[in-house]
């Protein structure tokens, strides 16, 4: 029998990273989009098409991962060639702070209750998670080889890290902070995105 509170689909999305950020009182909708090749931030506002800032902050150094905080407070951008991750404060988009995790990150992803965010590093084969309090890294969990995508479950219990060159996906638990599976994968897996739920299925056939 299938269990439809299991039923996720990951969004996998190859070019630009982009990320929605809903305003809060009403106001429009943005999206914050990472320029890799001229290390800043593009700000759209969605209900013009305009953008609104752009963010250029030293500690930007190849940005190309992006990722929001529930509270739409925070932006945490990865900083591939810095081995960093910079924090965007979003009610003016300016530079918060910066803090090292670990190399090549390339992806990120935060937990639903805002408090963790995990951070892909492609080049040492782990994942940093970062306390959103404190905006420091409290854990490293090693997963596999040149990991270069990060997605966390809705209710915030797993996180599923993409292994590009293991052709696999580790599965970490998010209280303990250590991988307690690995799924083969199809050849060089990528993701960027988020579980979407309450998909239904067409019922099997008979």
């Amino acid at each position: 029998m299938i269990n439809k509170q299991r039923l996720y689909q990951i969004a996998l999305v190859s070019a630009v990273m982009i990320l929605m950020l809903v305003g809060i009182a009403g106001a429009a909708p943005f999206a914050y989009i990472t320029n890799s090749g001229s290390n800043n931030i593009s700000v759209i506002d969605t209900a013009t098409n305009n953008i609104t800032a752009i963010v250029s902050v030293s500690t930007l150094n190849n940005p190309y991962g992006v990722t929001v905080t529930p509270d739409e407070k925070k932006v945490y951008v990865t900083n591939l060639n810095g081995n960093t991750v910079s924090v965007i404060n979003t009610t003016n988009d300016t530079f918060i702070t910066t803090m090292p995790v670990g190399n090549g990150p390339f992806g990120a992803a935060v937990t639903p209750d805002g408090k963790k965010v995990y951070v892909a590093n492609s080049d040492d084969g782990t994942v940093s998670v970062i306390n959103t309090t404190t905006n420091t890294v409290t854990s490293t969990v090693p997963v596999g080889f040149v990991p270069r995508g990060v997605t966390v479950t809705p209710d915030g219990k797993k996180v599923y890290v993409a292994n590009s060159q293991s052709n696999t996906i580790s599965v970490i638990n998010t209280t303990k902070n250590r991988v307690i599976a690995t799924v083969p994968g199809g050849t060089w897996p990528i993701a960027f995105g988020q579980f979407i739920g309450n998909i239904q299925m067409k019922p099997k056939i008979t």
